[in-house]
């Protein structure tokens, strides 16, 4: 054991921080060699045709570069379409996938072609290496492959095929080859579809292969460990953002790349404000806080929420609020098996919150609980954290979140020593063909489990010493 007096520098303090996360596992390579495999990518894209009409072609656009004031750009995201048929990380390319056999103007048959930047060594010493045409045959396999710029003058009449399916770019700042695309559209009449391709990638991306499942498990496993700590951390006259700051530098320090979303981390009456984001609120004794996050591994996103007393100790009226939307959501995850419609989950923690809030006597009919549960319970989760899907019956191997709760601003139509409660509760549940499996069961959810954890001594306490 190594004592931290208060009078030693901060500065050992944060080494000390370090120093304990790498030898407890927190530290870890982001090349863990555990990316999609460009088997895997073309098993996709084999899989996008047996979909896809006879004759026909699909078109796919990357991700843009997007600006966020003068010269500076956000981060670079791929569109996760593109990145889930091909593994490429780069703006400025597109994707055209033949139902059969495409001849090119060499003679040489192919059923894909990939169009992406080329190469340019002084860029390149600003911006990082691309993989260029040679990269893109060796590392994804894809062999029909070309530089964007030949885009232009590629010979193909769409006319030729019965159907060519694109969805629309409606952004701002679309892919710089879209115009060009639609220009080659323009010049003669074709069945342009852009509603299947839609449709076809939700079936696809709604089931998961083993390899993405892998990538989930390990989004949420690092999602859980941040939770845990700023649980852990936590503390009256901190700020909310101290929170997201641990939580986000657990992400970070266990590979995540990015977080899948903007950190939702709302104390006391913003913990009633379902998206809120700003995370500045300074914490006082009664506060709660919901702790709405997603660390993003290899592209696909976590999505779970606690919400915790900041003082380590919910008060009554949190705790019979807390327990309400905790078994709404046991409802809701009894209902995650397949064959269950999408909505089933929905209905069955509604009906719970319904009937607790009428005992308690904070609505007096059904319909009034939409006063306070306003939100759907689940969504799909995987490369999208609101991730593609059919919103038909489940499936397995698809994976939902299920997430109800419960938010009492101050001024609500109820006595107001319910006021400034605002708690969800969220995991992310696993279809398989038997029991829903809770992917995020490793982050405490009772409210002794949870009590239990922030007695805890937190490790970023040593930043304080």
């Amino acid at each position: 054991m190594i004592f931290i007096s208060n009078k030693t520098p901060k500065i050992f303090g944060v080494f000390l921080l370090v120093y304990f996360f790498s030898l407890s596992g927190f530290s870890q390579s982001l090349y863990d060699n555990d990316l999609l495999t460009k088997e895997f990518h073309s098993g996709r894209r084999e899989a996008l045709r047996k979909l896809m009409d006879d004759s026909s072609v699909a078109v796919f656009f990357s991700g843009i570069i997007k600006t966020r004031s003068n010269d500076v750009d956000y981060e670079f995201h791929q569109d996760p379409n593109f990145y889930y048929l091909t593994g490429l990380n780069e703006s400025n390319a597109i994707l055209l996938i033949f139902k059969n056999e495409f001849i090119l103007s060499d003679g040489s048959p192919t059923n894909e072609i990939l169009f992406l930047q080329d190469r340019n060594p002084k860029m390149e010493r600003w911006t990082g290496k691309l993989l260029g045409v040679d990269g893109t045959k060796s590392i994804l396999g894809i062999q029909n492959a070309a530089t964007s710029d030949a885009f232009d003058d590629f010979k193909i009449q769409f006319n030729s095929f019965k159907k060519v399916n694109y969805i629309e770019q409606k952004h701002a700042g679309y892919n710089l080859y879209y115009e060009q695309f639609q220009s080659k559209l323009s010049n003669a009449k074709i069945n342009a579809d852009t509603y299947s391709l839609k449709e076809y990638m939700a079936k696809l991306r709604e089931i998961k292969l083993k390899e993405e499942l892998d990538l989930v498990r390990k989004a949420i496993s690092i999602t859980c460990d941040g939770i845990k700590e700023a649980m852990k951390a936590i503390e009256p006259g901190m700020h909310e953002y101290d929170a997201e700051a641990i939580v986000e530098y657990v992400f970070k320090s266990k590979g995540a790349e990015d977080v899948g979303y903007p950190s939702i981390v709302g104390g006391g009456e913003n913990s009633c404000i379902l998206h809120y984001e700003s995370n500045r609120k300074k914490l006082v004794e009664m506060d709660m806080l919901v702790s709405d996050v997603g660390a993003e591994y290899h592209g696909y996103s976590a999505d779970v929420t606690r919400t915790y007393p900041v003082n380590g100790k919910f008060s009554e009226e949190q705790k019979l609020i807390y327990n309400i939307v905790y078994d709404a959501q046991a409802a809701g995850i009894a209902k995650c098996k397949p064959g269950e419609d999408f909505r089933a989950p929905h209905k069955a923690a509604t009906e719970v919150v319904q009937k607790r809030l009428m005992e308690l006597g904070i609505i007096k009919t059904p319909s009034e609980s939409m006063k306070y549960f306003f939100h759907g319970t689940s969504h799909y989760l995987g490369l999208d954290v609101h991730d593609e899907g059919t919103h038909g019956r489940l499936q397995p191997n698809s994976v939902i979140t299920v997430e109800p709760g419960i938010y009492i601003p101050f001024g609500s139509d109820c006595d107001e020593k319910w006021w400034g409660i605002g708690i969800r509760i969220e995991d992310d549940v696993l279809i398989t063909e038997t029991e829903p499996e809770v992917l995020s069961a490793c982050v405490p959810k009772t409210v002794d489990e949870i009590e239990a954890l922030m007695k805890q001594e937190s490790l970023f306490n040593l930043m304080k010493k």
